[in-house]
């Protein structure tokens, strides 16, 4: 099965599918004149504004997007930084920063399309995201896409979503000693999946309202541990700077417990690991804001594209950086495990602890986000009756998870994203004349 998989990530994440990524974004970019980037003051504003319901819809903007970021700030933040430098050297986090820039533009152009062709189900509430807007916006010629997405996206909640997610905070948990013994990895997995079962009865409005208070808390909690860091490592940020951009185009030597690697190692997994983590492409946002309450797709699309600057330009680079200035990308420790080293180097005993913490929360909110993601592909499937079967495999899914090996967790994720951003990224392409003539409807009006 490892060496299957690792085929299958291989032929995923070659050369034609950074490519298609790559393309998309910059295409979108271009086709809207840099808007996502211009526009990224206006993009906060809106999401202040979006605190209040304005249109129709079923939760607020706001609560959108902490929907969104609460199942993209997870362990890509924390484990699959590491985990990209880990294999490809510190140049890894400069294509992390290049993919999230350009998927601004992809990230918008998603949660567009979303309002603009999301319709209500049987119970009256707005649904949405790429099986829709590929069914709706492109015809029934391509019905079969979008139930190719639909597959794959309800497939890959269990790797992204689910069982990484588990997997690391279990493996962060057993760290830490209980009654003179480490937590068992089952306990954890077991503890997280009853919490998860408890707030997945409330639907989308329990998992918004949480995410609304839970996100914000721990984005600035984490991200202000990480300022501290960076203060008590400032003489060697320089250093790391250098490090990240001259090993984004030059192959890295072996060092200390380090390997080495490729340009190519840098580029795939920065770019692997990147789209992991800010989800840009993947079509996984989309489903969230497709239930904001809005009176202009472009509005939600200005306040979606906010998700993937948050997620890498600001908390991926916070723990990057700590990991490259500390040194401890040498150590030949990965994952998560990386991760508290390099914290733990600057703040001694205090770094575990918010490495573990913020790890665990991360993934909490990540699990209950996707969940909602799965559950709307595995909807539009098989359709609303399918729902509580989803939920019940969805909760038993975490405590397996979190006893299975963390490469091989990663490893399937990583491969399940890729087969779900295909029919998404070819849609977008398709769609883009959409995207383009609403931006620039709305820009028109707002002079």
């Amino acid at each position: 099965m490892l060496e299957l998989l690792n085929t299958v990530n291989g032929w995923a994440w070659g050369p034609p599918m950074l490519f298609l990524i790559a393309l998309t974004g910059i295409y979108l970019t271009v086709g809207l004149k840099a808007y996502p980037i211009l526009h990224l003051g206006n993009g906060f504003k809106q999401l202040w504004l979006g605190r209040h319901k304005h249109g129709e819809g079923e939760i607020s903007g706001f609560n959108a997007l902490m929907t969104s970021l609460s199942a993209t700030i997870g362990t890509g933040n924390i484990a699959g930084v590491a985990t990209a430098i880990a294999l490809g050297g510190p140049g890894a986090l400069f294509w992390m920063w290049i993919i999230a820039l350009i998927g601004m533009a992809t990230k918008y152009s998603e949660a567009v399309l979303a309002v603009n062709f999301r319709e209500k189900n049987e119970q009256g509430h707005y649904v949405g995201g790429p099986m829709y807007y590929i069914r709706n916006g492109l015809g029934p010629k391509f019905k079969w896409l979008a139930v190719v997405f639909a597959f794959f996206g309800m497939l890959a909640g269990f790797g992204i979503g689910n069982g990484t997610q588990a997997n690391s905070v279990a493996d962060v948990v057993s760290h830490f000693n209980f009654a003179g013994a480490p937590i068992p990895e089952w306990f954890t997995g077991v503890v997280v999946a009853v919490l998860v079962g408890l707030v997945l009865i409330g639907g989308i409005r329990r998992i918004s309202d949480i995410a609304g208070k839970l996100v914000p808390f721990m984005a600035i909690s984490y991200v202000l541990a990480g300022i501290v860091l960076l203060i008590i490592f400032a003489d060697r940020i320089p250093t790391a700077l250098d490090l990240i951009f001259t090993h984004a185009f030059a192959p890295i030597s072996a060092v200390g417990g380090f390997a080495g690697a490729t340009v190519w190692a840098a580029l795939r997994y920065g770019v692997a690991r990147g789209v992991f983590s800010n989800e840009a492409g993947l079509g996984s946002a989309p489903i969230a804001h497709a239930t904001a309450t809005t009176d202009n797709p472009v509005r939600q699309g200005t306040i979606a594209m906010l998700g993937t600057f948050i997620d890498t330009i600001v908390i991926c680079t916070i723990t990057g950086l700590v990991i490259v200035a500390s040194g401890e990308w040498q150590s030949g420790v990965s994952g998560a495990n990386l991760t508290t080293a390099a914290f733990s180097a600057g703040l001694p005993v205090v770094g575990q602890y918010v490495v573990g913490i913020g790890l665990a929360v991360f993934a909490f909110t990540t699990i209950i986000g996707w969940s909602f993601y799965g559950e709307k592909c595995t909807e539009y499937l098989f359709g609303p009756k399918s729902i509580p079967v989803f939920r019940i495999v969805w909760v038993l899914a975490i405590p397996i998870g979190a006893t299975q090996d963390l490469n091989n967790a990663w490893l399937l994720a990583d491969t399940l994203n890729a087969l779900m951003a295909i029919p998404n990224l070819i849609a977008l392409l398709l769609l883009s004349p959409v995207v383009f003539k609403l931006t620039k409807a709305f820009l028109a009006k707002q002079k």
